[in-house]
């Protein structure tokens, strides 16, 4: 079966010369130009343009724009369920372990830029668990994974493995270092 995306993963990033990184995609269309310019303290004219380091991470970050996209095994859309809504199908449930350490979640998920909708929704199997929604699939999968929450599906709970090589969360700096595998 074909891709209909118009530009196939994988996108790669190459160095064209010294001045330019170009990030293309698996067909050798050219997605990003990065110019940069490692000497730029010797030219006044030449001080706004990147670093060689900086134009690299740049462009490798682009270049990881599919696979953060890309659909995970096994971690579904809701798909029904109370105050479900189409336009941020993924729910995770949390159990009292989030009001007790609310202040600290919020605080890493602002951080990493992660939205926490709660829905308002309470779910009482094993204990009281209070579900929160997600637009994008990885932000939710990051959320569910850091604080062990519980997928839902429908109003059931579901257990994926987790994903291979799946990014992890900036920590928080100066907080106290916590751990919800031994909360329990």
């Amino acid at each position: 079966m074909e891709s209909s995306r118009r530009f196939k993963p994988p996108w790669t990033l190459v160095r064209e010369n010294s001045e330019c990184y170009i990030v293309r995609d698996a067909n050798g269309v050219t997605l990003a130009w990065l110019f940069c310019r490692d000497d730029s303290q010797c030219y006044s004219f030449g001080a706004s343009k990147l670093t060689s380091e900086e134009a690299r991470r740049i462009g490798k970050a682009i270049s990881r724009i599919p696979e953060f996209m890309m659909p995970r095994q096994g971690f579904y859309p809701r798909g029904d369920g109370k105050r479900w809504r189409p336009d941020r199908p993924y729910h995770v449930a949390q159990d009292q372990y989030i009001r007790e350490h609310w202040s600290e979640i919020d605080a890493l998920c602002r951080l990493n830029s992660l939205p926490v909708n709660a829905t308002g929704e309470v779910i009482q199997t094993d204990g009281v668990w209070r579900v929160y929604e997600f637009t994008w699939q990885m932000d939710a999968i990051l959320f569910w994974d850091r604080f062990e929450g519980r997928w839902l599906r429908g109003s059931e709970f579901h257990y994926p493995e987790r994903p291979k090589n799946l990014p992890s969360l900036k920590p928080l700096e100066n907080w106290p270092s916590f751990n919800p595998r031994d909360m329990r």
